[in-house]
């Protein structure tokens, strides 16, 4: 009987991401033809975050563990751990005045409707090409050149074995931040593993708790701040999964 809740919960998803994505996704699609218009896009995008997160069920509790403070003037490589779809929508809503560009898979384009935005809004990358790994960065200097915060989950993506906490990282928001001179904001997810993993026949509606590390400065090597926020996120969890 739980599975079978848990599927209809999942259909729910479909019908919800369906809806949202008509209303908020065209204004979205027509303001992001000039890339001026994109701060006003992102509050669109914002919306749809909110009720994609709200929608189904779930809620966020946010806990400061340093007593830095996001400043809204100043422009961010965001990154936290990544083990839920569902860890997309946070930044968003936790950045109304950043507006934020994400660096994901290629072929997220294809799924019908969200695709169209999602190019529009994302710096994709093809995993299998080199070269496009190889550009992502480029092509996120500039969405930065262009007044936007970009968000990367270091971990390059979900880590298939379920075992592992938090998975290597990878050098690019590092080199990024280091290179373009824009701290990094260090952010833990803890829960949404659980509540809504990839699982279709898992999870439950519940409070995330979203846990705000740190403010990486770019003074050291991208090598030290890789090494610095990978403790920072890894003791996070361990300390509170």
């Amino acid at each position: 009987m739980v599975k079978v809740l848990n599927y209809l919960w999942r259909f729910w998803l479909v019908i919800l991401a369906f809806f949202l994505t008509i209303i908020f996704g065209i204004p979205v699609y027509l303001l992001s033809f000039n890339k001026k218009h994109y701060k006003y896009s992102y509050q669109f995008i914002r919306f749809w975050c909110y009720g994609m997160f709200y929608g189904m069920g779930l809620r966020y509790e946010l806990i400061n563990l340093t007593d830095k403070k996001i400043d809204k003037n100043r422009q961010y490589v965001v990154i936290s751990n990544h083990t839920s779809i569902m860890d997309i929508m946070l930044p968003c809503i936790l950045f109304p005045h950043h507006p934020l560009c994400y660096v994901g898979k290629k072929e997220l384009v294809k799924i019908p409707i969200f695709g169209t935005i999602y190019k529009r809004i994302c710096v994709m990358v093809d995993r299998g090409s080199a070269r496009s790994r190889a550009d992502v960065y480029r092509r996120c200097a500039e969405k930065m050149e262009e007044g936007n915060s970009i968000v990367i989950f270091p971990e390059g993506g979900v880590p298939d074995d379920t075992s592992i906490i938090l998975d290597e990282f990878k050098d690019g928001p590092f080199t990024l931040s280091y290179k373009h001179k824009s701290p990094i904001a260090v952010f833990t997810f803890v829960g949404l593993k659980e509540m809504f993993p990839f699982d279709n026949s898992k999870g439950y509606p519940g409070k995330v708790k979203i846990y705000f590390n740190d403010i990486i400065e770019p003074l050291d090597s991208p090598k030290e701040m890789k090494n610095k926020a990978f403790e920072e996120i890894k003791k996070t969890l361990s300390d509170h999964t």
